[in-house]
């Protein structure tokens, strides 16, 4: 009987009849992990415990100890859900229901479904739980999955296309009910020991808003009732941080649905500190060497025939005929500086090359996947690409990670790093890629920056390093990025002369520092709550006169600190409605001019963390806030401590 390698976590190999499955490994090692395992992770992939080994592979045993049990118990609950829907809405019809990073969906369809039917469901739900049903994998005939189905198009789509070469095709059922799916899954429903179903949404089958439209219910699981009750209170105090409720609150920005879906529309706060944040990061490119340039918003087809774009983003590109030529609105930025950097020759003393653009791109995402500035069609990039010579990739990456640390640092933001290598389909050599991986590798460690290897998960031009920011409910978000590319150069043709005289190709160099505005903008907006930092803030002061009589007065504040972001509230309301509101509005400092403040010659300051004092010599509070904004303090700090 032929054999296969196991390779365990810890490096160990074990070998083991061809055909063994994840358990028979567990109970190889010994009985009481055998007993133990709820699933394997094979190559990286999770799958059930009865999963045959075929070929050599990696394998982490999976235990309700290990960091993965969750998803499995979420899949279940996925299922759990799914058999008490049919219960009380027996004309459902079950779609697809996998788990996610913070719980599960399942699509469904042939019923209406509304908030107050998931209390309905949620019950039952809980009652299946209660009747701890045992979870049983059993094999089926295609056949005899067909006849199962005979109803259901969107199960004889799966058996059609994921499960084409299964022959017999694997079901779970937990007493009455079963569900065509490869696993994994627990034991039992018992081992659900917190489950809520938490909101309805609208999906497409298959992601393709041609197709038929479905009901999408999402809901979360934990092994125990405190688990749950923690992630509800988070999950409710990020409710109170989401951007588009405060981006409404603080008239930010908007999406209306005659301009168009995933097309926001900054009004005069949101512009302000987009145009704080473009200005700082103009600054810092600036200050590393980067020139200026912009590309146009659209190119003919061509280009990204060129670059290699159009055969992997033509789904996703507005398309338009212009004079009987297609046309297409970018979806990157790097094919336009690519050109620019091709309009020139260039010689070895002239490298590296640094450009940089704030580059507004467009990318067709599906409509069910459109959700504030979290993903839009249209958003603007800081764009920087870099051409160099070989021998200059690590000095230059070094640079560039120094850039991002610092930006993250001056937003006070918690990130996590990634390393991807290359990808089973790539360009260039062994050589090179090697090389390239041990400098970017070699940059992490001399940063001393804590990173997760995603082994093939690089761009097929090139390995990166991805920052990923934390967002209120806890999801990561694409960041700033630092990525090498052998590809673009080679397409364009893009040489310079080397000491030898002869041409060779650059490097071209793709980083970010933001990752989008809109998606930066999202993450501050959360991670502040809507208190953004004195310098950033679209309004930073608001003069408050007690009566009518006090606005000339405070007329000649506002002139003196002109320049600053500074409004009079010259509403008639009572003294105590216009802090209410300035509160409500989070604007950094107050000014409460009546009578007293205006015959002394001072000013009270209030900020909006409540703290007050009166008899403020103007000047004084004024080149703390120039120094607030000039050092770009994240925190009020006037009247901390006083």
């Amino acid at each position: 009987m032929s054999t296969v390698t196991v390779t365990l976590p810890d490096g160990s190999t074990l070998s083991m009849d061809e055909g063994s499955t994840v358990e028979d490994v567990a109970y190889e090692i010994g009985p009481g992990l055998g007993s133990d395992t709820v699933a394997g992770v094979v190559d990286g992939d999770l799958v059930d415990k009865h999963t045959p080994l075929i070929e050599d592979v990696e394998l982490v045993i999976v235990t309700p100890q290990s960091d993965e049990y969750v998803d499995v118990l979420r899949h279940s609950a996925a299922h759990v859900f799914a058999q008490a829907l049919q219960r009380e809405f027996p004309e459902a019809t079950l779609t697809i229901g996998p788990w996610t990073d913070d719980g599960f969906y399942y699509d469904v369809t042939g019923v209406d479904l509304d908030e107050d039917d998931l209390e309905t469901i949620e019950a039952e739900a809980e009652r299946i739980i209660e009747a701890d049903y045992d979870i049983e994998r059993e094999e089926v005939p295609r056949e005899d999955a067909f006849e199962r189905y005979e109803d259901n198009p969107f199960k004889q789509d799966i058996l059609e296309t994921e499960a084409a070469d299964e022959d017999p095709v694997s079901f779970y059922q937990q007493d009455d009910f079963y569900d065509l799916c490869q696993g994994p899954h627990v034991e039992s429903t018992g081992e659900i020991g917190g489950f809520a179903l938490l909101e309805i949404s609208a999906s497409f089958w298959r992601g393709d808003e041609d197709n038929e439209t479905l009901t999408r219910v999402y809901g979360t699981a934990f092994p125990t009732e405190d688990g749950l009750e923690e992630y509800l209170e988070m999950r409710k105090q990020a409710q109170e941080r989401d951007h588009r409720k405060i981006g409404q609150e603080m008239d930010l920005f908007s999406i209306d649905d005659t301009t168009g879906p995933g097309l926001p529309l900054y009004e005069p706060n949101g512009k302000k500190i987009l145009n704080e944040l473009s200005d700082y990061v103009g600054q810092l490119n600036r200050d590393a060497g980067y020139d200026e340039i912009e590309t146009p918003h659209v190119f003919r087809t061509e280009l990204w025939k060129k670059s290699g774009h159009y055969d992997n983003y033509v789904d996703d590109m507005f398309l338009l005929e212009v004079n009987d030529e297609e046309y297409g609105l970018k979806p990157m930025n790097c094919p336009g500086h690519a050109t620019i950097f091709d309009q020139k020759s260039w010689s070895y003393r002239d490298l590296p090359v640094r450009y940089f653009e704030d580059g507004k791109v467009y990318r067709k995402e599906q409509r069910g996947e459109l959700s504030g500035l979290s993903r839009t069609w249209a958003f603007t990039i800081d764009d920087g690409h870099l051409f160099v010579r070989p021998d200059q990739i690590e000095q230059e990456v070094l640079a560039t990670v120094d850039i991002i640390l610092d930006t993250l640092d001056t937003f006070n933001l918690d990130y996590t790093v990634q390393f991807a290598t290359r990808p089973e389909k790539s360009v260039g050599g062994d050589e090179i890629w090697e090389k390239a991986e041990n400098q970017l590798e070699t940059v992490l460690e001399e940063q001393d920056i804590d990173y997760v290897v995603e082994a093939g998960d690089g761009a097929f031009y090139g390995p990166k390093i991805d920052f990923a920011f934390e967002d209120a409910l806890g999801r990561n978000w694409d960041g700033p990025t630092v990525q090498l590319d052998f590809n673009m150069p080679e397409r364009f043709d893009l040489t310079y002369t080397g000491e030898d005289n002869e041409d060779h190709r650059p490097v071209m160099i793709h980083r970010a520092l933001y990752g989008s505005y809109e998606r930066f903008f999202m993450v501050l907006t959360e991670h502040y709550n809507g208190k953004f930092p004195p310098w950033l803030a679209p309004e930073q002061v608001r003069i408050l006169p007690v009566s009518d009589d006090n606005i000339p007065y405070c007329e000649e504040l506002q002139a003196e600190l002109d320049d600053f972001r500074v409004e009079i509230e010259d509403r008639s309301w009572t003294v105590g409605k216009k802090i209410q509101v300035a509160h409500d509005d989070r604007v950094p400092y107050m000014l409460i001019i009546g009578d007293n403040e205006e015959e002394a010659g001072d000013i009270s300051v209030r900020d909006r963390n409540e703290r007050e004092e009166k008899g403020i010599d103007l000047a004084e509070f004024r080149d703390h806030l120039e120094t607030e904004v000039e050092q770009q303090r994240t925190a009020v700090t006037f009247l901390a401590g006083r």
